[in-house]
């Protein structure tokens, strides 16, 4: 679908965690180009809608890039006289309202390319995450489809899994489903060594997690660096051991840790989201 309105717009952004300014026309006195509560959307690299064009739209849309630029916590008001200073001879004036909508994008690894990796990536694809797909199987990358995924995954052959751990970014979520156990066991200990993980999965029986829980534990890893790691992964409440059965059960489970209680969030992700709410009841007004 070609996204040409403000709310298909908010909704890609959404989807592919990218940051934008949101732009509302507020109270409008005399000739003006468009209406009261009229919206665009300005990302980094494109426009969205339209507020009426001219030298009004000009100057918002700059106004705007700076202020994803500055990338900070962002909402203010700012008064249009439509007049020749501004190049447009309507005679009216506006009020136009600046919101900066911080989209952070997580980043999700997700190690082995079996059935129910290939059920899971669909679906989370969907959210706000941007998705490493790790296999040392060549043929099984090769085979995956890289447009169907409009650029939010990144498969990657690696003959050594555990590798990755290299050049991973922080708060980078993880989940673990190799074909193998030993290689599965070889990426949780390269995962434990990292205390930035908000989430590390690994698929399995109880008996598995069991036997890893313990293995670890006489390898030297302390009792709080083990209870990091979460296993069997997946919401118990979601029956079922087919692949898209297992898949939903983990696919909730990631959006639940999305989903976090409010004393888990950072300071400034906190005042982005007081600064929606806030977004929300001037909306509700127009």
């Amino acid at each position: 679908m070609k996204v040409k309105s403000w709310f298909q717009a908010i909704e890609q952004c959404h989807l592919s965690g990218k940051s934008y300014v949101l732009v509302t026309l507020l109270a409008s006195a005399g000739s003006t180009p468009r209406s009261q509560g009229t919206k665009m959307v300005i990302t980094e690299d494109q426009i969205f809608d339209t507020i009426g064009g001219g030298h009004l739209e000009y100057d918002v849309i700059s106004k705007a890039k700076k202020i994803l630029l500055k990338n900070q916590s962002h909402q203010s008001i700012e008064h249009y006289p439509l007049s020749s200073k501004l190049g447009q001879c309507c005679g009216g004036a506006t009020n136009v309202l600046f919101e900066l909508i911080n989209e952070q994008t997580q980043s999700l690894w997700i190690f082995g390319a079996g059935h129910v990796a290939r059920a899971l990536v669909p679906i989370v694809a969907q959210l706000p995450y941007h998705i490493r797909w790790i296999d040392n199987r060549k043929d099984m990358i090769d085979s995956i489809n890289c447009d169907y995924f409009q650029n939010k995954v990144t498969p990657v052959h690696n003959e050594y899994p555990a590798d990755e751990f290299a050049n991973k970014p922080t708060d980078t979520n993880i989940i673990v489903m190799t074909h193998s156990h030993e290689l599965d066991f070889e990426i949780i200990k390269k995962a434990l060594s990292f205390d930035d993980l908000p989430f590390l999965g690994m698929i399995g029986s109880d008996t598995k997690a069991r036997r890893f829980r313990s293995r670890l534990s006489h390898q030297g890893f302390s009792e709080e660096q083990i209870n990091r790691l979460t296993s069997p992964i997946g919401i118990a409440e979601v029956p079922g051991k087919k692949p898209i059965e297992v898949a939903v059960s983990i696919a909730g489970q990631l959006i639940q840790q999305l989903h976090a209680p409010d004393n888990n969030i950072s300071q400034d992700k906190l005042a982005l989201k007081q600064a929606w709410l806030q977004t929300k009841k001037i909306a509700d007004l127009l």
